[in-house]
C-alpha cells in the first residue's frame, strides 16, 4: 500500500551534505549501491547549478521534467503549476509513448485542469505538502486513479509506480507538483518502483525546481512591469501634447519592424546583422525611451503651430492690433474730412484726402494680409520678405493713450522671420535639448547588465555621421549601430506624421529623396537608408501596425525606389 512520505520541506544542502556524509562511510562499509547513490546527489547539485541559470519559464519547466526523468530513471512525467485552486498542465512527457507536450515544444495540453480535492493524488500533495510513493497504482485504493487507468486502457500504456512530490518555493508555498510515473531498472528497463531512498532527493530536486520557476516568474514579471512603465511613460509624454500624441509608439513600432527585416535578410551588408531576444529587448525598451527627455519641453514649443504662437496664437493680437490702425486711419480721416468743411476748403482738397486715405488703407490691409502669411510655417520666407517684415517693424502708430508704438513688436519680428517652420532659433535649442536630458535621465537609471547600451542606443537618434548631430556630436562609427538605425526611424515618422498641424503628411517617394539627400549630406547612414526604401520597411510596418480607419497611409510613388 501506498504511504504519503514526510511533509517537512526539505532543504537541498542540508540534505545533500548529511546524505553525503552517511554514503561515504556507508562506501567504506562496502555496500553495493552507495556509488549510485553518490552519482546522484552530485547529479542532482548539476541540476540544480542549471536550473538556476534559466529564466526563460518554458524552457525551464520543460528542463525540470527531463532532469527528473534522467535523475529517477522514470518513463513520464507530468508538471502541475497551481493557479486559483486548480492544478493546470504545464508539461506532459511519456518516453514511451514518444509524447512532450508543453513548454518550447509549441504542442498544447488540452487536459482539463485538476480541482484541489483530495480524493485526486496531485491535488492531495499540493494541498498536503507532502510526497506520495506508489509502487503500483493498480494495488491501492487511497486515491482515485480513473485518470490514469482510462489513459492505459484508451492506449495500451501501462501505469504501474509513482512518485509525486510537492514544489515548494522559499516562502514554503506550495507552487507546483512534479508527478514522475513508471520508473526503470537501468539494467533491464523492467517497470520498478521508486526506490524510497530517493524521495528525499527527489523533493530537493523539487524543491530546487519550485525555487528557479518563482525566480524565473520574477525575473519576467520585473521585465514586464519595467517594460510596462517604460511604455506608461512614453505615452504619457505623447499625450502632454495632442499633437505629437503617437510618434514615441510609431518610432518604437517602426524601429523593430526595420531590426527585424534586418535580422532576416542575408543580403550584404547587413549578412551578419542579427538580434538575439535579449538585443530586441534592449533595442525595443531603448527605442520607446528615445524622447523620454521630452517630459521637461514646454508644450507650448512642442504644439506650436504657427510662428506667433506661444501658449496662444499671438497672430490675433497683432490682427487686431492691424485692424485698431486701419479703424484709426478711417477715422482720423474722417475728421479731417470734416474739418475742411467746416474750413470751406474745395472738393478737390477733400477728394484728395479721400485718395490719400483709401491707399493708405489698401496699404495697411496689404500689411495685415502680408503678416497672416508670413505666419504661416509653411511660408517659405525669402530676403526679399524678410527686408519688408523689417520695415514694418519700423513702423509705428499712437494707441489710444497716446503712446507711439511699433506695427510689429522685436519679438514679434523674430518670430515671424523664420524662415521655415514655426519655432525659432531659442526654442529650437529648447527642442534639441531634450536629447540630452534623455541622456541625462537614463544614465541615472541602474540598468541591468541585459539594458546597459539603452542609452547609447536611445540618446544617439539625433547624430549625424557627419558629426554635426546632437547632443554629443558623435560621428562616424562613434554612434552605434542602434543610434543610426533609429535616426532613419525617427525622421521618416516625423515626415509621414499626420497629426502636424504645420505640415501635410509627405508621400512616401518625397520621404525617400529627403533620406538619400540626407545620406548626401553626410547625416544618415547610406546603407540603412538604402535598406529601409529597397525593402519595403515603411510598407511593412504600415501592414502590420497601422489599420485603415487610424490612420490613411502616404501615398506611394511607383517611382519611389528610383534615385531621386
Amino acid at each position: 500500500m501506498a504511504q504519503p512520505q514526510s511533509g517537512k520541506t526539505p532543504s537541498a544542502s542540508t540534505d545533500q551534505n548529511s546524505i553525503y556524509s552517511i554514503l561515504s562511510s556507508s562506501k567504506e562499509a562496502g555496500h553495493p549501491y552507495v556509488d549510485h547513490l553518490i552519482q546522484q546527489i552530485d547529479r542532482l547539485a548539476e541540476i540544480g547549478r542549471a536550473l538556476s541559470g534559466e529564466h526563460d519559464l518554458n524552457t525551464l519547466l520543460e528542463k525540470i521534467c527531463d532532469e527528473a526523468r534522467k535523475f529517477t530513471d522514470a518513463d513520464a512525467c507530468t508538471l502541475y503549476i497551481v493557479h486559483k485552486d486548480q492544478l493546470h498542465f504545464r508539461i506532459v512527457q511519456n518516453h514511451t509513448m514518444e509524447i512532450r507536450m508543453g513548454g518550447k515544444t509549441g504542442e498544447e495540453i488540452k487536459l482539463p485542469p485538476i480541482d484541489l480535492v483530495e480524493s485526486n493524488v496531485s491535488a492531495y500533495v499540493a494541498i498536503k505538502g507532502v510526497s506520495i510513493n506508489i509502487p503500483d497504482v493498480y494495488d491501492t485504493d487511497l486515491f482515485d486513479f480513473t485518470g490514469p487507468k482510462e489513459f492505459d486502457k484508451a492506449t495500451g500504456y501501462r501505469s504501474t509506480s509513482m512518485l509525486l512530490c510537492p514544489m515548494r518555493n522559499h516562502e514554503n508555498d506550495i507552487i507546483g507538483v512534479l508527478q514522475l510515473v513508471n520508473a526503470r531498472n537501468p539494467d533491464t528497463g523492467a517497470t520498478i518502483p521508486f526506490s524510497p531512498d530517493f524521495v528525499s532527493l527527489t523533493e530537493s530536486l523539487a524543491s530546487q525546481a519550485a525555487v528557479s520557476i518563482t525566480n524565473a516568474r520574477l525575473i519576467n514579471d520585473m521585465e514586464h512591469l519595467f517594460e510596462s512603465f517604460v511604455e506608461v511613460m512614453a505615452t504619457a509624454i505623447d499625450e502632454k501634447s495632442p499633437i505629437t500624441g503617437g510618434h514615441i509608439r510609431r518610432v518604437a513600432n517602426l524601429t523593430m519592424v526595420m531590426a527585424e527585416e534586418l535580422h532576416k535578410t542575408d543580403d550584404l551588408p547587413f549578412k551578419e546583422v542579427h538580434f538575439t531576444p535579449e538585443k530586441f529587448h534592449e533595442l525595443r525598451v531603448a527605442s520607446w525611451m528615445h524622447d523620454i527627455g521630452k517630459v521637461t519641453t514646454p508644450v507650448e514649443i512642442i504644439e506650436k503651430s504657427k510662428k506667433l504662437e506661444t501658449i496662444f496664437d499671438r497672430s490675433h493680437l497683432v490682427d487686431m492690433r492691424m485692424q485698431f490702425i486701419i479703424q484709426k486711419t478711417q477715422l482720423e480721416a474722417a475728421e479731417a474730412q470734416l474739418k475742411l468743411a467746416e474750413l470751406g476748403e474745395g472738393p478737390d482738397k477733400v477728394e484728395s484726402l479721400k485718395d490719400e486715405t483709401e491707399h493708405t488703407i489698401r496699404e495697411l490691409r496689404e500689411i495685415r494680409e502680408f503678416i497672416q502669411k508670413c505666419n504661416e510655417p509653411s511660408e517659405f520666407l525669402e530676403d526679399e520678405k524678410l527686408e519688408r517684415l523689417k520695415k514694418i517693424s519700423q513702423k509705428t502708430y499712437m494707441d489710444e493713450n497716446g503712446n507711439e508704438q511699433p506695427f510689429i513688436t522685436p519679438d514679434e519680428l523674430e518670430n515671424l522671420s523664420i524662415r521655415r517652420g514655426s519655432i525659432n532659433e531659442k526654442e529650437r535649442q529648447i527642442m534639441k535639448n531634450h536629447a540630452q536630458i534623455t541622456l541625462d535621465m537614463l544614465y541615472k537609471i541602474p540598468f541591468t547588465k541585459k539594458l546597459k547600451n539603452i542609452p547609447n542606443f536611445a540618446g544617439a537618434h539625433h547624430e549625424c555621421i557627419n558629426g554635426k548631430g546632437y547632443p554629443l556630436g558623435l560621428q562616424g562609427d562613434e554612434i552605434p549601430f542602434e543610434g543610426k538605425l533609429m535616426a532613419v526611424t525617427d525622421i521618416t515618422e516625423a515626415l509621414t506624421a499626420q497629426d502636424r498641424p504645420y505640415k501635410k503628411a509627405m508621400p512616401l517617394d518625397q520621404v525617400y529623396a529627403i533620406l538619400r539627400s540626407m545620406v548626401k549630406r553626410n547625416e544618415l547612414d547610406h546603407d540603412l537608408v538604402e535598406f529601409f526604401i529597397n525593402k519595403n520597411v515603411y510598407e511593412i510596418y504600415q501592414a502590420k501596425h497601422e489599420t485603415p480607419t487610424s490612420t490613411q497611409p502616404p501615398e506611394v510613388s511607383s517611382k519611389k525606389k528610383k534615385d531621386p
